[in-house]
């Protein structure tokens, strides 16, 4: 049987997410983020289309690194004005019945016990189609809005979220045995409380001594999404991802990305398969070649070069305003997501030059860090065919230059040629989320790091 091809929708609660400057196109509804009709019309889209689900992406802080201030990010709406992302997800859920959600919260700025809680609720109420994406921050403006001078340090932000994500496993696996709720109307015992146990957390960051507040959710765990692709994002996502998130701008950089995180899966004990791997992607595409072209050239009219150095500035911690347009990059260090710089590095090796900064405006014009393909749904297929075959991925993060637009145009031209072949879904597995993505049902699977909380652990060793 043909490998079959995995989407996700790439989203935020706001204007201007990754294609900078194309909120001005005059069939761009992006500008209605504030409405809520505009997310369940997108949720019942994509899951006609049988996307996996929607990742709705988040900060907590502006772009302020290109000029040295936020003027140029709030001009061209550079992820601001921003709403939060998880105030959606019980409206869309309402109206779909299969489509997962992918939520961003970083682990820096909110304590782990009230966010156990919340992503719970979620769980509950979307009936388990719920993930959390894991950021551990890179804009200093979020730190400085926080109270603090500066993020931590790349490597410390990591280490900061190891234990965060212990004190989550403890609550949301660790806290109440499966029939702990048992709801006897004859004596009146709702909960057992001898099946509920308090997690006596103590940490060099965290103090959790009681119980989860919430009961078991379907999934207890919600998938967890991560997106970091550093060596030392790569070794948090081999102990806890399920859903990775990539970025490369070519095949050759998205090959050797993939294969090291593969690797990281096995050596942390994991399957090389036991993570779904998605590459961000955005596509143009039409019902013929040369309308495709066409709609691309229409799109880069609007697109804002500075408001792609803008995003870029962020990703990578550089300010970029400092460069001439034809100067190159060099080797930097950076505080920010160093994948984007090793990403622009390992690209300018396989083209045998070196990335100017026109180049890094040109590129995150249309898609943000993502590459951005243009056809028909034929041709459109044939390259998502060979970018799989060619570097294992086993999807994509699907970008928009336009909204709904761009989700339209794939689910009308390209989601039925891929079925055609065979590869694309023709219906949703049932279930979770996380058994829709795996097969395996709805919990973490014994391989998993959080696998070790579960609850007959914390009970046995309660005195």
């Amino acid at each position: 049987m043909a490998r079959q091809i995995r989407f996700n929708a790439f989203d935020m609660n706001c204007v201007a997410h990754q294609s900078s400057g194309l909120w001005r196109h005059p069939n761009d509804q992006s500008s209605r983020y504030k409405d809520l009709d505009y997310w369940t019309e997108l949720a019942k889209l994509l899951e006609r289309g049988t996307f996996d689900g929607i990742f709705i992406a988040d900060v907590l802080g502006t772009y302020d690194v290109y000029g040295g201030s936020n003027e140029a990010a709030i001009r061209h709406a550079a992820q601001v004005p921003v709403n939060d992302p998880l105030m959606l997800v019980s409206a869309m859920a309402h109206v779909t019945e299969n489509l997962g959600f992918g939520v961003t919260a970083g682990t820096a700025y909110e304590h782990p016990y009230p966010f156990a809680r919340r992503m719970s609720t979620l769980d509950h109420l979307t009936k388990g189609r719920v993930g959390w994406n894991v950021v551990t921050g890179y804009l200093p403006s979020a730190a400085r809005n926080m109270g603090q001078d500066d993020q931590l340090e790349h490597d410390d932000r990591y280490a900061y979220a190891d234990e965060y994500l212990e004190v989550l496993y403890k609550l949301w696996e660790g806290s109440w045995e499966d029939d702990a709720v048992v709801r006897d109307r004859e004596s009146g015992v709702f909960t057992d409380p001898a099946k509920v146990h308090p997690i006596n957390h103590q940490g060099k960051h965290f103090t959790v001594p009681g119980i989860h507040i919430s009961e078991p959710s379907p999934q207890r765990t919600p998938v967890i999404y991560q997106a970091g692709a550093s060596p030392r994002g790569i070794a948090f996502a081999a102990g806890n991802a399920e859903a990775i998130f990539v970025a490369a701008p070519t095949k050759e950089v998205l090959a050797s990305s993939v294969k090291r995180i593969r690797d990281a899966l096995e050596a942390a004990g994991r399957d090389r398969y036991s993570a779904r791997i998605y590459t961000l992607l955005t596509i143009i595409t039409d019902e013929t070649p040369e309308k495709a072209r066409a709609k691309f050239e229409d799109y880069l009219s609007y697109a804002s070069p500075e408001g792609a150095l803008v995003f870029m500035s962020g990703w990578m911690g550089i300010d970029l305003s400092q460069y001439d347009l034809d100067e190159p990059v060099g080797n930097v260090k950076s505080n920010a997501i160093q994948s984007v710089i090793a990403n622009f590095q390992e690209s300018a090796e396989v083209h045998g030059r070196e990335f100017t900064v026109r180049d890094i405006a040109e590129h995150g014009a249309i898609g943000g860090l993502g590459p951005f393909i243009v056809g028909s749904g034929a041709e459109i297929a044939d390259q998502l065919q060979e970018w799989v075959a060619e570097t294992d991925v086993d999807g994509f993060n699907l970008a928009y230059a336009i909204t709904p637009g761009t989700f339209e145009d794939v689910v009308t031209h390209v989601v039925p040629e891929l079925r055609k072949r065979g590869v694309y879904p023709e219906e949703y597995a049932t279930g979770t989320l996380r058994n829709k993505l795996f097969g395996q049902g709805d919990r973490l699977p014994e391989s998993h790091r959080g696998a070790q909380y579960r609850v007959q652990t914390a009970a046995t060793s309660q005195p």
